[in-house]
């Protein structure tokens, strides 16, 4: 297996669309389908998803050889579980619920080798060919800090800063029910702190991501200034396919 080198641009340079979704059933044949259908990215998801963290490999290994950049959702800020996923082979990692540039340091020390990280060394991962490579210095993966408070929003500015963060993904759903608990008057407005985050990665030289649940929210998010936009998931097109056929059927 190759390095798994991240080749979604980091930095200025990063305004090219790439397109993914979300993986939740945690199905190898799901994950290669999407490949083969040319997401530019996909996530497979171990916070929400009905996969468990040892169907992962068999997911990359769907994904192996193609140009799809595969992304693990981690269920939460367990440096253990960021190291397992990249010596698995994923070549990026999204963390959700970062609150703070604190946290989002601690990101990036877990998925970094020493002496400028924490993440252990493992000889015979699949990350590293099983040992028939050397560990080297490998390419520095794909990181990705979920924004999904209001905490977090008014932290953006700083988490954008933070070196080996490149994308700041919002969580819709999340942020939403997070603005929505506030107490009355209290809560910005959510399309204000979409846009913020939005300003915020773009003024770090980092990068805007963004779920969205149809392609018109998809062109609207990418007005905005976000290129990582992930279109809905194989759970909700598998769901929408099925009531489509259906209905059509019934109505035939």
């Amino acid at each position: 297996m190759s390095d798994p080198v991240n080749e979604t641009p980091r930095g200025p340079a990063a305004d090219a669309l790439h397109v993914g979704t979300w993986l939740s059933l945690g199905s190898p044949v799901a994950a290669e389908l999407a490949a083969l259908c040319g997401f530019d990215w996909v996530l497979l998801d171990l916070e929400h998803g009905c996969g468990s963290e040892a169907g992962v490999p068999d997911q990359l290994r769907a994904l192996r050889g193609g140009p799809t950049r595969a992304v693990v959702r981690v269920a939460g800020h367990d440096a253990g579980q960021i190291g397992r996923m990249l010596d698995h082979g994923a070549q990026g990692v999204m963390v959700p619920h970062v609150n703070s540039a604190v946290e989002a340091r601690d990101v990036v020390l877990a998925a970094t080798y020493p002496p400028h990280g924490r993440r252990g060394v493992a000889r015979t991962v699949r990350a590293h060919d099983y040992g028939l490579r050397a560990v080297g210095t490998p390419s520095p993966p794909l990181l990705i800090a979920q924004i999904e408070t209001a905490a977090a929003v008014a932290a953006a500015e700083a988490i954008a800063e933070v070196d080996g963060i490149d994308v700041l993904f919002v969580g819709p759903a999340d942020l939403e029910r997070d603005l929505a608990g506030r107490p009355e008057g209290t809560s910005p407005d959510f399309e204000a702190c979409v846009t913020r985050v939005a300003v915020a990665a773009r003024a770090a030289g980092k990068t805007a991501g963004i779920l969205v649940r149809d392609l018109a929210d998809l062109h609207a998010r990418r007005r905005q200034g976000f290129s990582v936009i992930a279109v809905q998931s194989d759970v909700g097109i598998l769901r929408d396919g099925f009531r489509a056929i259906v209905a059509e059927g019934r109505a035939a």
